[in-house]
């Protein structure tokens, strides 16, 4: 390698000191943590208290709060909060309000056994949910909005990392703690289970402490051409009554602003954006669901999945996100969006395999690892990609109808999840799901063909 060569990727190492990616690592993990608690560890909780895995599969659809979260977004983007706005700021006061929220219901959760109480742990599952997907729509709005273009890939780099290392603690860590607390006790011990969500609870101060000391990005100071059009008409109308021109200014400026502004700059390739955002992550979204009940039911135990999880799980989830994030300042966003695709399309089939190998540890070890690598690779590069399709006036709202449209039919397949892998055994439905990739990479190779990568300074000026 050339001395010129390993300048360069020197600079790229370089970024990740930069003290935003540090924030967007601790707020990461705060990002990631109920995540897991609410699908894959649950999961494995419904499981031992012989919850049917057609209902675990029908579990998944409170996932969908994370697919209309552009419903509320406008709100998180304009609307302040009384009295702790003043204090904090916009973004950092919706921040403290949605992680109090995520905290309290997942202190529910310990104290709820789904065995006799199945209807309050769904509603406090919808809860989390709900704070989760608002806490998700304001850090994705801080990261947008605390630094420019080049910096993005780097910062979604140390927010994967933390969101992966959260998901992680709150995968393997939950049972981990769970079958300490369980001990030598055969069969479902409810007592496990409330310890250890009681801890992740505890963990979301993470998110607390980051928000309280880190400081509140710039507000856009100029407005766009569509919200001073907005102005324009509301001063063309001052006969009508007041209250109602606020009102129209108000919406018009919220919530119609910010989905005009991305049609008007894309256009008809609007369609292709959308299409490629709502099928990237389908492979690992609909296997994920499945992932815990198919450990359970090849007899692994919570602390053999816990123990390979907290191991070379973590290791190479860390390596993914490293690698995806300085592949992605090296190479190029599109790249590396297509790598990671091709990756979390092609691991899935370990897991068909696996299916046929049995309760083989080597096997877990493997599927787990390469997994993780996948999915850091492919996350880190989306992130980035996603990151760019934003206009910073709009931040959180756009962002928020990005990654809602992410999950939103991956979640809605994935529902299905247990009622196919009734019908067609694990190793078919794995190897269907690795199917559902190849269509992506399709998309990604027409979105660089027909789309430019921008980043949000360029955005905002396209829109003016």
């Amino acid at each position: 390698m050339t001395i010129k060569k390993v300048h360069k990727w020197w600079q790229a190492i370089h970024v990740y000191r930069h003290p935003k990616a540090v924030t967007l690592f601790f707020l990461g993990f705060s990002s990631g943590l109920p995540l897991m608690l609410l699908f894959s560890s649950l999961s494995f909780w419904l499981r031992e208290a012989e919850v049917s895995r057609a209902t675990i599969g029908f579990f998944s659809w409170i996932g969908l709060a994370y697919s209309i979260k552009w419903l509320w977004s406008p709100l998180v983007d304009k609307l302040p909060i009384p009295i702790v706005t003043s204090l904090l700021g916009r973004r950092r006061s919706w921040l403290l309000i949605s992680q109090l929220g995520v905290m309290a219901g997942l202190l529910g959760i310990a104290f709820t056994d789904p065995s006799n109480n199945l209807e309050r742990m769904a509603l406090l599952a919808i809860m989390v949910a709900f704070f989760s997907a608002t806490q998700d729509i304001v850090i994705d709005a801080y990261r947008i909005d605390a630094a420019e273009g080049k910096l993005q890939a780097a910062l979604a780099a140390t927010y994967m990392m933390g969101y992966r290392i959260a998901m992680i603690i709150a995968g393997a860590g939950t049972l981990a703690i769970a079958g300490f607390v369980a001990g030598s006790t055969i069969g479902y011990v409810p007592y496990a289970w409330m310890v250890s969500y009681i801890c992740m609870a505890g963990l979301m101060g993470v998110g607390l402490l980051t928000t309280l000391l880190i400081a509140e990005p710039k507000a856009p100071e100029q407005f766009t051409q569509l919200e001073q059009r907005a102005i324009d008409w509301m001063d063309q109308h001052a006969h009508l009554p007041t209250p109602l021109i606020k009102f129209f200014g108000w919406f018009y400026s919220t919530v119609v602003c910010p989905f005009a502004d991305f049609i008007v700059r894309y256009r008809w390739h609007a369609v292709l954006i959308l299409a490629l955002i709502s099928t990237y992550r389908i492979s690992d979204i609909v296997l994920g669901i499945m992932a815990n009940p198919f450990y359970v039911d090849l007899g692994f135990t919570k602390e053999e999945v816990a123990a390979v999880s907290k191991i070379y799980g973590v290791i190479m989830t860390l390596t993914g996100a490293s690698i995806g994030g300085l592949m992605t300042v090296r190479f190029g966003v599109m790249r590396i969006l297509f790598i990671g695709g091709l990756l979390s399309s092609l691991t899935n089939l370990l897991f068909a395999a696996m299916a046929h190998a049995g309760h083989n540890i080597f096997w877990l070890t493997a599927v787990i690892s390469m997994d993780n690598l996948a999915s850091g690779i492919a996350t880190a590069a989306f992130i980035a990609w996603l990151s760019s399709l934003t206009n910073i006036s709009y931040s959180a709202t756009q962002y928020a109808l990005f990654s809602s449209m992410m999950v939103l039919f991956p979640k809605f397949i994935a529902g299905f999840s247990g009622i196919v892998v009734d019908s067609v055994g694990y190793s078919q439905f794995f190897i269907m799901t690795s199917l559902l990739g190849v269509p992506v990479l399709v998309l990604i190779l027409l979105a660089n063909k027909l789309i430019p990568y921008k980043d949000q300074k360029d955005n905002k000026k396209d829109s003016e």
